[in-house]
């Protein structure tokens, strides 16, 4: 399987914009476009979708918690119910602009603290799957949690992620930070290039754990978010050469 690289984009509100949307589509494979709870708004929905689409770059849903003011990164209490409804109708909203563009939804990745609360409940995470059954697409998330137990129990594919710019818990779970954090190109390339060859990553409290790499995420929010992603194509191209 190759090894892709996606980032999550369309992260905005009208005039107020930020993230490294446009550069990186010279770089990713797929992104996750935010569905207007955590951020996103229609209009800035249809120009990533058009945007992508230009640069022959797939779509794939990034459905968050209704928070804007926290970015989605502050865990709420929903039951699996809601958490269901929640991610419809965030990946029926993102479908339609699809569909507009004649193009096919690519997968859901859910965003922020929900992907977070995902990979550790497994009830929460099978309301997940129920959203992409429906639409017949991947979920993206974390290899050896809740996100991957209950999709290959579904029979839901799965695409196992690793995160280059953020911190593992020894569980194999991520830290999602508030604010992206400044990250040293050398430790990136050094920390991905890990993961890629022993499947192995250090958690913050420096125990080993085993991680799976299907796909690269790189946030759009970093301030050097171009760089570091012109490494990993790179670093990703250079692998798939020697494998």
């Amino acid at each position: 399987m190759s090894i892709t690289l996606n980032s999550d984009m369309g992260e905005a509100f009208g005039i107020h914009t930020f993230g490294n949307d446009t550069a990186l589509l010279d770089y990713v494979d797929t992104i996750n476009v935010a569905c207007g709870m955590h951020s996103g708004d229609p209009s800035t929905m249809a120009h990533t979708v058009t945007a992508a689409l230009d640069a022959n770059v797939t779509v794939g849903a990034h459905p968050g918690l209704p928070d804007p003011v926290g970015f989605g990164r502050r865990e709420m209490m929903l039951t699996a119910d809601e958490i269901r409804d929640l991610i419809r109708y965030q990946v029926g909203a993102l479908t339609a602009f699809l569909d507009a563009a004649g193009a096919p939804l690519h997968h859901i990745k859910p965003h922020g603290a929900l992907y977070g609360m995902l990979s550790r409940s497994e009830e929460l995470m099978e309301s997940a799957c129920d959203v992409a059954e429906q639409y017949g697409v991947p979920i993206l998330g974390l290899p050896h949690t809740a996100h991957q137990r209950v999709a290959d129990r579904r029979g839901v594919e799965f695409v196992a992620e690793f995160y280059v710019d953020l911190d593992y818990n020894d569980d194999g779970t991520i830290i999602v930070n508030r604010t992206a954090a400044p990250h040293d190109l050398v430790h990136i390339e050094a920390k991905a290039r890990r993961a890629l060859v022993d499947g192995k990553t250090i958690s913050i409290h420096g125990t080993e754990i085993d991680v799976t790499v299907e796909s690269l995420c790189i946030h759009s929010d970093l301030h050097n978010a171009p760089d570091v992603a012109a490494r990993l194509r790179t670093m990703v191209d250079q692998h798939a050469g020697n494998t």
